[in-house]
């Protein structure tokens, strides 16, 4: 009998009140009808200080809900990151996130005397579900995809995420509640077949 997947949501929407965590439940929604086991980080309930105060030049200790965070990372097979786009990025507190718990030590290693690292996330893979308030299309070929580029190239590519799928919804300003309700239809689809 083979191993069920093991998938770990990241919201990283500071307002829970959001689409992004309508999107959220649904993706839940549609991993509790398949044989998946599923846990979540809901960035804006974890206490910790988002600044990396040293960058990487002296270490800053981890409060416990980031080593929690990092725990559960290794344990996933499968991490999905839901999270508006906001000016080409991710929301400050996601991006605090990143800098805290994607470190040295556990997400990758510098080599010594090299500009070549080790990457320790390796054999996992990842879904961006991100919405924004231009179409997607014009984000990924007018806009070229910023935040994309950043999450997949520059992020999960670096630590060894080396399969990541992108599921970009928008417009999300001024749309109705039927398109809305389309797309929660495919997100919970997404989380039934664990992509």
């Amino acid at each position: 009998m083979s191993q069920s997947k093991r998938i770990l949501l990241i919201n990283g929407h500071p307002d829970q009140e959001s689409f992004n965590y309508g999107l959220s439940a649904a993706y839940r929604n549609g991993v509790q009808k398949s044989n998946a086991q599923y846990k979540e980080i809901r960035i804006r309930d974890l206490q910790f200080n988002p600044n990396l105060a040293y960058g990487y030049r002296k270490r800053t200790e981890l409060e416990p809900d980031l080593i929690e965070a990092q725990e559960l990372i290794k344990w996933a097979d499968h991490i999905v990151w839901i999270f508006p786009v906001w000016w080409g990025s991710v929301p400050a507190i996601m991006k605090g996130f990143l800098d805290r718990v994607l470190l040295p030590g556990f997400a990758f290693k510098k080599r010594e005397g090299s500009l070549w690292w080790d990457k320790f996330l390796t054999g996992k893979t990842s879904r961006i579900i991100c919405t924004l308030d231009q179409p997607a299309w014009f984000y990924r070929w007018i806009n070229r995809g910023p935040s994309h580029h950043a999450m997949t190239k520059l992020t999960l590519h670096f630590i060894g995420i080396k399969k990541v799928k992108i599921t970009a919804i928008g417009p999300i300003r001024l749309s109705k509640d039927s398109y809305r309700q389309r797309w929660l239809d495919r997100v919970e689809r997404l989380g039934l077949l664990n992509r």
